[in-house]
C-alpha cells in the first residue's frame, strides 16, 4: 500500500476480518506512536498522548508500545511501522540531514515535527564505590553504553568521538536496555549507567534507592567543543534533590524530546492528535513531573529541527499561536 503506514494497513485488515458490526467502527483510523523503554519518559509521553486521543479525537484510535528509543523510532517512521515517534531533537535533525546514525538510509526529507515535549539531559549515574567523579574516570570501568538505536548510545558516541575514545577504553561496554540498567548497577554488574532522559526518571530513582550512587558531571573542554559544533545540544543540568544522595545540581548537556511524523500522514489525523493534546494540556502536564513546565508557545517552536506538519500548523494557526 504505497504511501500508507503499515500500521494502518494492518488495522484495515483487522477491520475487514471483524466484519461491519458498525459503520462507525469501519471509519476509525488507528495510529501507532513509537516511544522508548517502559522506565523512560518517552513511554509515558506516548501513553499520555494516546490517552487524550482515544478520549477526544474523532474516529481516531491510538496505541503507544515500548520501543528501542529515538533512533529506532526514526527508522520506524521510515519503514511505516510507526505513524508518530518520540525522539531527541538532535535525532530529528540528523535524520533530516542524513547524518550518522542515519547516513546509510540517507536524508529523510519527509520528516515532520508535531510538537516538542520535555527537556532531556544526558545522564551518567555511577556506583559511589567506583570512584567516578568525571568523564575521564569512566575509562577502565564497566559502563552501560546503551542498546543500539537508543538516544543514550548515540549521544555517548558523540561524546566519545570528541574525547578520542572507542569502546576499548571501557573494561566493559554493556548494551543493556534502559529497563535493565538499574538492576545491573545495583547487582554490581556495571559501574555506571547512561541515559538521555527527562527528570525525574524511574530507572534512576530505582538505582539510587537500591545502591549508593552519584550523578556524574558531563563537563570539560571537549564538551564545550561539542556544544559549539552541534547546535542541537545545549547546556543542561539534573536538578539537585531529585534522587537520594544527590542534593546538588549536576551539569551536563541536553536537548528536547520531540514528537515527529512524516508528510505522508494525513493532515486531518495530525490535526486531531494535536487538538486532543492541546485542548487538555493542563491535564497532560499532570501525568509526569517532567511535563510540569511545558508551555504551548514553546512546544510549537523550541527544539523543532524539522518543518511542522501541515496538520499541526493548521491547529496552531487556528489558536493564533502562529
Amino acid at each position: 500500500m504505497k504511501g500508507q503506514s503499515l500500521a494502518w494497513a494492518l488495522t484495515a485488515t483487522l477491520a475487514t476480518a471483524l466484519g461491519g458490526t458498525a459503520s462507525a467502527q469501519a471509519q476509525d483510523r488507528y495510529v501507532t506512536i513509537g516511544t522508548g523503554g517502559q522506565t523512560g519518559v518517552y513511554y509515558v509521553a506516548g501513553q499520555s498522548i494516546c490517552r487524550f486521543v482515544n478520549r477526544n479525537a474523532e474516529n481516531l484510535k491510538c496505541n503507544a508500545p515500548a520501543s528501542g528509543g529515538g533512533v529506532a523510532n526514526v527508522n520506524g517512521l521510515r519503514s511505516g511501522e510507526f505513524n508518530f515517534g518520540v525522539m531527541q531533537s538532535d535525532h530529528q535533525y540528523k535524520a533530516m540531514q542524513g547524518l550518522a546514525p542515519f547516513e546509510k538510509e540517507g536524508a529523510m526529507g519527509d520528516l515532520r515535527a508535531v510538537f516538542s515535549l520535555q527537556s532531556e539531559v544526558f545522564t551518567v549515574l555511577a556506583r559511589r564505590d567506583a570512584n567516578i567523579k568525571g568523564l575521564d574516570d569512566l575509562k577502565g570501568k564497566r559502563v552501560n553504553i546503551g542498546n543500539p538505536g537508543s538516544g543514550q548510545r548515540d549521544t555517548l558516541e558523540e561524546i566519545m568521538k570528541v574525547k578520542g575514545w572507542d569502546k576499548s577504553v571501557f573494561a566493559l561496554a554493556a548494551e543493556l536496555k534502559p529497563a535493565e540498567q538499574a538492576s545491573a548497577l545495583g547487582d554490581n554488574n556495571i559501574d555506571a549507567m547512561t541515559y538521555f532522559v527527562g527528570h525525574p526518571n524511574g530507572a534512576i530513582q530505582e538505582a539510587t534507592t537500591t545502591v549508593d550512587a552519584v550523578l556524574v558531571p558531563i563537563t570539560g573542554p571537549e564538551i564545550d567543543t561539542l556544544l559549539a559544533e552541534k547546535h542541537y545540544y545545549t547546556k543542561a543540568e539534573v536538578p539537585g534533590g531529585l534522587y537520594k544522595g544527590n542534593d546538588q545540581a549536576t551539569p551536563s548537556i541536553g536537548g528536547k524530546a520531540v514528537l515527529s511524523t512524516t508528510s505522508k500522514v494525513d493532515p486531518e489525523v495530525v490535526y486531531q492528535l494535536v487538538k486532543a493534546v492541546f485542548e487538555n494540556i493542563d491535564r497532560f502536564k499532570r501525568l509526569h513531573p517532567a511535563f510540569a513546565d511545558l508551555k504551548p508557545e514553546d512546544m510549537i517552536k523550541v527544539g523543532l529541527t524539522a518543518p511542522l506538519h501541515e496538520g499541526a500548523e493548521r491547529y496552531y494557526k487556528e489558536r493564533g499561536w502562529l
